[in-house]
């Protein structure tokens, strides 16, 4: 497949799941008990006239099909709307907060890729109680829920050893990795836990393969067999977990982020949510949607670097 085919075999599909996702969370919060009007006119409600105001400013009162697609064409013309709850623009909002998201989701791919593939690696090749040990440690670290090893972050390396801050992004730059090191190492533990048991696996695959014991019985360098015949052809399954695994991440960071208290879109949706800010909740679900498509998008692509034989666009 040509790159120009490709490119647009995955717009369309990125343009279909966005409208179909757009649609469903829609319909969810349509359907959600509850008005958004209790937030807009506080909990005595207000007059007849402000209700009425209200009312027709946000298109309360339309049915449910006119009012989605009056969204979905406003939002084609690159307007998300405002913000029901804050009264600010959605496309604004969702501007201050992306950044948060995309540096914890980066750091924390970065710790679930090298973690993972370095210790999987390692555990395949030295096996025996070495290899059953780091497996037994990594089913502990996959299970232990994301909010549980936040906290316990945070109780140990904030609040007990002070290395850390408790909460906040930072200023940028350097000072946002600080802040942002231990909701990463948090958003990452089970996944790089997970990626490890797929690396020992594919790697232990590997090793059995004839082509591998044909350059061991060469007598080719260990660290050339481990590279060039071992990891490269492992790589295609690993690639595969890892681009699902950070591109879930992005969901991840919803709990990550409350936890330690960032302004990111994770705690902007939570929020959003539980005020049934319609505008702001398909947005940053649209956003996390794009987020994901491209991700796997990237690994189809890599496919293709790692393995020359995998044609643009198919199976690996």
């Amino acid at each position: 497949m040509s790159i120009l085919a490709y490119a647009l075999k995955r717009l369309a599909s990125l343009a279909l799941v966005l409208l179909v996702t757009s649609f469903i969370v829609f319909g969810l919060l349509y359907l959600a008990p509850g008005s958004p009007l209790s937030f807009l006119l506080g909990p005595r409600g207000g007059t007849e006239e402000q209700i009425a105001a209200v009312t027709e400013k946000y298109r309360l009162d339309e049915p449910f099909l006119i009012r989605y697609f009056g969204w979905l064409g406003d939002v084609l013309r690159g307007d998300f709307g405002q913000s029901i709850v804050y009264r600010q623009d959605v496309a604004d909002m969702i501007g201050g907060r992306i950044g948060t998201t995309v540096a914890l989701v980066a750091i924390a791919g970065v710790l679930i890729a090298l973690i993972g593939i370095a210790v999987g690696t390692y555990a395949a090749l030295k096996g025996g109680a070495v290899g059953t040990t780091i497996s037994s440690l990594a089913s502990v670290a996959l299970s232990t829920p994301v909010f549980v090893i936040g906290v316990a972050l945070i109780s140990i390396f904030a609040v007990v050893l002070g290395w850390f801050p408790v909460f906040g992004s930072g200023t940028g730059g350097l000072d946002t990795i600080y802040h942002l090191t231990l909701p990463a190492i948090a958003l990452a533990v089970g996944s790089a836990a997970y990626l490890t048991r797929i690396t020992r696996a594919s790697v232990d695959e590997e090793r059995g393969r004839e082509h591998v014991q044909t350059a061991v019985a060469r007598a080719l360098p260990r660290g050339v067999v481990v590279r060039r015949h071992i990891l490269r052809n492992a790589m295609i399954p690993i690639t595969t977990v890892l681009g699902l695994t950070i591109a879930s991440l992005i969901a991840g960071t919803v709990i990550v982020e409350n936890v330690f208290a960032l302004d990111g879109l994770g705690s902007l949706l939570v929020k959003a949510i539980l005020q049934r800010d319609f505008a702001v909740v398909q947005a940053v679900v649209l956003v996390m949607v794009f987020g994901f498509v491209i991700i796997n998008a990237i690994v189809d692509v890599l496919y293709s670097v790692i393995d020359p034989r995998i044609g643009l666009g198919r199976t690996a």
